[in-house]
């Protein structure tokens, strides 16, 4: 989440060193590497460490000054990890990140194809996915030396092309300076063409592109939900007060607990991007054992919150039944936080190295074993409903230890260089970074959260509707909200090629998307009112209002959609400030004094509840559609292109 620009750490010695500068917009961040890197430079660097810094100068370099319009001028990494079930508020920054040589790749491909679309090369022969960066750049051009196609001819900006030796399909690639020498072509090719105007893009084009990005997205977002939806579907039979309890429980731990973890990992969104950057890869690891064991220390008054919870929430709700349940869920998942702290942590590691998948295949193993074991220990060992919060726990642990052996196993692992003393040092900077993060994602959690807080003031089957209908609206939410996010990802890309057409025909094809995502849920809400209620309680008072409440969540899923796609086309902008407050002003200053109103002071229930919420999203995406109406798209590519100069 994050972003803007400062100094250079430790530039690149030569053009081509894959350490490239990296920006910074955070002076904190910039001094706090700078210490380690001081520290680093006095430890000893193995063997293997010298040799992979040495390999990767071989690598292509991208944004490192010669590329002014290279899609990695803004570039934005097509993943990220939801902080909550509802991720849009949060208006943070995001950092000019370092690119894994798979990103490199994926970007050479992308100006590959565009400027295949545009008729500005040749693709003779479709290339092999599987083959490799360098069989996909064969084939390139003309297959005779010294030839060049009509499209050259015709465009202008390529009359030395016969000068030069051409690469084709019988041209030995294996060689360093035959892959560098059609790569800088490539590059050539390239910034001549978006100088001169001739890189356009199509609708379809960019549907591929952001339907690409967005699949294992929502995949992603899914599952990791689903973490929370297979406790309410396991404990939504057992009773009402038992389907409110977790509700409740939920809502205690993602206040007092779970968003705590998530806002201060945030400041290793930058401080461990930064520690890559900088070229020294151990530091990647030195930041994840600060903050790991940052959350732990952290720990301690959140299990002195959650070990006491029964007794706190026995003053603030109504229900002592509930509260004590709530209070008993807690207890046992406070077990599991010492993981769930490791693996927020862990994430934002892999992250920094560009390996989004790392947390994809964690979710694909622990998302569907969750689910085993809340049937197993709740409905097949009889445990009842402290067989839910049991299967939490053991789900929180596994999941650092899955990711452990992703890194170990797979990818990940050059970024650790063993357990060291220097983690209990140079704490400040993280923590300062880390409390405005922790302060977004509470304003951010709250919002919506508050809701389950009042409904159960209205009784102890409002709470369970109330846990059902949150469920429900934000499992729809993980379709679209990927999608903005993908979004986000090609505009920025194409902003920071400074492709401001292109980058609007992005935008209205990932609007048109939002529309068709919103429509559906909208469809399917509506069809379903009846029957989704019962996939969770078979209480029929409990059926009978999530019933009533559900076409009012079915009417602004569309509102939801185009809210959620408008703030990842500010993030593409790098505008996304708008957004952010926007949302806090609707939330707050909308959102919340109408639910209250109407439910407690017209009498409305648990729809006035909602209400409030329906309206707040309608007038966010108004709000937020007239801004981009009105947004400087040329003010985002003067920003890339500055940044670009100064990389």
């Amino acid at each position: 989440m994050a972003r803007n620009v400062a100094r250079a750490i430790n530039p690149p010695s030569h053009p081509g060193s894959y350490n490239r500068s990296f920006l910074s917009a955070s002076p904190l961040a910039e001094a706090a590497i700078a210490r380690d890197l001081a520290d680093y430079a006095g430890a000893v660097i193995t063997d293997d460490e010298e040799e992979e810094e040495s390999d990767s100068s071989t690598v292509r370099p991208i944004n490192n000054g010669e590329s002014l319009h290279s899609l990695a001028g803004s570039y934005r990494r097509p993943s990220f990890i939801a902080s909550t079930s509802r991720g849009t508020v949060v208006p943070h920054h995001l950092e000019p990140e370092r690119l894994s040589h798979r990103e490199r790749e994926q970007i050479f491909e992308e100006e590959r194809r565009l400027l295949s679309d545009n008729h500005i090369i040749r693709t003779d022969h479709a290339p092999d996915a599987s083959a490799g960066l360098q069989h996909k750049i064969s084939g390139l051009f003309s297959s005779r030396k010294g030839s060049v196609s009509a499209s050259d001819a015709s465009s202008g900006i390529h009359g030395d092309q016969r000068n030069r030796t051409a690469v084709t399909e019988t041209t030995s690639l294996l060689g360093a300076e035959n892959h560098r020498a059609v790569e800088e072509e490539i590059d050539r090719k390239w910034e001549e063409a978006v100088v001169a105007g001739l890189i356009q893009t199509s609708w379809r084009r960019e549907a591929q592109v952001i339907g690409t990005y967005a699949a294992p997205l929502m995949l992603t977002f899914v599952l990791q939900y689903s973490l929370t939806v297979s406790s309410v579907f396991a404990i939504g039979r057992l009773g009402t007060k038992e389907l409110g309890a977790v509700s409740l429980a939920s809502m205690t731990a993602n206040i007092t607990g779970y968003a705590v973890y998530q806002g201060l990992a945030t400041s290793l969104d930058t401080l461990c991007a930064q520690a890559y950057g900088s070229g020294k890869k151990k530091l990647v690891g030195l930041q994840l054992q600060r903050m790991v064991y940052f959350l732990w220390l952290s720990t301690i008054p959140i299990a002195l919150t959650w070990f006491f919870a029964d007794h706190i929430l026995l003053k603030i709700i109504p229900d002592r039944e509930v509260a004590v349940l709530a209070g008993q869920y807690l207890k046992i998942v406070l077990l599991g936080t010492p993981g769930y702290a490791c693996f927020e942590s862990g994430k934002r590691y892999v992250q920094a190295q560009g390996l989004f998948s790392a947390s994809l295949y964690v979710l694909i193993f622990c998302a569907p074993l969750n689910a085993l074991m809340n049937w197993l220990f709740v409905w097949k060992f009889e445990w009842g409903y402290i067989g839910a919060p049991i299967a939490v726990a053991i789900t929180d642990t596994l999941l650092p230890i899955c990711l452990f052996l992703y890194v170990y196993f797979v990818a990940g692992s050059e970024c650790w260089n063993g357990f060291t003393w220097r983690a209990l040092h140079n704490w400040g900077p993280m923590i300062r970074l880390a409390l405005p993060g922790l302060m977004m994602i509470e304003a951010e959690c709250l919002a919506f959260e508050i809701l389950t807080l009042a409904s159960s003031y209205l009784g102890t089957g409002p709470l369970a509707a109330q846990s059902i209908l949150s469920t429900v609206s934000s499992l729809t939410f993980q379709i679209p909200f990927p999608l903005s996010i993908a979004g986000s990802t090609r505009i920025a890309n194409l902003i920071g090629a400074t492709l401001v057409g292109a980058a609007k025909t992005s935008a209205k094809v990932s609007m048109s998307g939002a529309v068709i995502v919103g429509v559906f849920n909208m469809i399917l809400l509506s069809a379903l009112r009846s029957y989704i209620p019962r996939l969770f309680t078979s209480d029929e008072e409990v059926v009978g209002l999530v019933a009533q409440v559900l076409p009012l969540c079915a009417a602004f899923q569309l509102f939801d959609a185009l809210a959620a796609n408008c703030n990842g086309i500010f993030r593409g902008l790098g505008r996304q400030e708008i957004g952010g407050y926007v949302q806090l002003f609707c939330y707050y200053a909308v959102a919340m004094p109408i639910s209250f109103g109407t439910t407690f002071g017209l009498g409305w229930g648990l729809p006035g509840l909602w209400s409030g919420v329906a309206i707040a999203l309608g007038l966010v995406s108004l709000i937020e559609s007239i801004f981009l109406s009105q947004v400087d798209w040329q003010r985002s590519v003067d920003e890339a292109i500055t940044r670009n100069a100064m990389a």
